[in-house]
């Protein structure tokens, strides 16, 4: 595809919209935002206003249909992920899904097949792909500063949130038939995807997953070993009823090692026989900015391919679902 200019479509105007994605859309070079999608056409309307959107629909195929719209974004709970990508791709129109992909690795698939039938790209807003700081680290794994890479752990605990355990009305996002899981398949899915672009793909995966707090019926801690195609093991443990927040990845190598948050703005920190070194970064006002500018680039013939595909995304899932399998089959009623 060939764009003059993308103009974008959003199916689900929600929070993740306002500052996150949305007006990156308006930012970018050769791109723009035309219309909005919520099922509450007040609150479609409401966002459209406040945010100089020219047209909203309370009803998605419309705005899929919509011929001023070229690009679909779909910004809903997992769960409607597969339905409006395969209408969109039917209407010939790309696609950026937001994450997790998916509810599972099968929905996924039938996502990729529906898009490369089509001819259209399908895109998933794995935004750390784009952004400076997971660039540098790219970058410094490539000039093998800490040497042949070894393994990679990754530990990732909070507290759980009031907005859990005093809601009357569950957030979708530990509603397993909404999200595919719980809070891990909203937050640990971003590392594992990051990790998947800073080492390759994961080969095999072992996995331990429960729950043990009972504030909902999806799993709130995993464990997991894995084994990347490199021969790079790595280790990951996630709760989400601890007493605090600690969110720490390292990549330890054979002469080093590469410290990181995934969603802080700690400074990436080096350390090798030569000392320690410290890359600080500013977040990006809206942090899907770096992405779109790729897709945008990618859909107008500038040369840039974006590195945050269906193909890729799905990878992310698959390892999500060998982690919990068991949990989902023997103790979500």
């Amino acid at each position: 595809m060939n764009f003059e200019n993308v103009r974008w479509g959003i199916i689900g105007c929600g929070d993740v919209t306002e500052v996150k994605s949305g007006p990156a859309f308006q930012k970018v070079e050769n791109s723009k935002l035309v219309a909005v999608m919520r099922r509450t056409g007040e609150l479609a309307k409401d966002y459209a206003q406040r945010h100089k959107v020219p047209k909203w629909y309370d009803d998605a195929e419309a705005l899929i249909n919509d011929p001023d719209v070229n690009i679909i974004y779909i910004a809903t709970p997992p769960g409607a992920h597969k339905e409006y990508t395969i209408l969109a791709a039917q209407a010939g129109k790309p696609v950026y899904v937001e994450k997790p992909m998916a509810r599972n690795f099968a929905e996924c698939q039938d996502m990729i097949s529906a898009c490369k039938n089509a001819g259209v790209p399908l895109y998933v807003a794995y935004y750390r792909r784009g952004q400076a700081r997971f660039l540098k680290i790219k970058e410094l794994l490539e000039h093998n500063v800490i040497g042949d890479i070894r393994y990679v752990s990754t530990t990732q605990y909070q507290p759980a949130s009031e907005e859990i355990v005093n809601s009357k009305q569950i957030p979708w996002r530990v509603q397993p038939e909404l999200a595919g899981g719980g809070l891990f398949f909203d937050l640990g899915s971003h590392t594992l995807d990051i990790l998947d672009y800073l080492l390759g793909p994961i080969k095999s995966v072992q996995g331990f997953a429960s729950n043990q707090a009972g504030h909902y019926h999806a799993e709130d801690i995993v464990s997991a070993t894995y084994r990347f195609e490199s021969g790079v093991h790595g280790i990951g443990n996630w709760c989400f009823t601890a007493f605090e927040h600690v969110d720490v990845n390292e990549i330890i190598g054979s002469k080093g090692k590469i410290t990181f948050s995934t969603f802080g703005n700690d400074p990436v920190v080096l350390i090798t026989d030569k000392g320690r070194e410290e890359f600080s970064f500013e977040p990006p006002q809206h942090v899907h900015q770096p992405l779109v500018e790729t897709i945008v680039k990618e859909l107008t013939g500038d040369g840039c391919h974006c590195p945050s595909t269906g193909v890729s995304g799905a990878r992310t899932s698959w390892v999500m679902d060998e982690i919990v399998k068991n949990f989902y089959r023997k103790e979500v009623k």
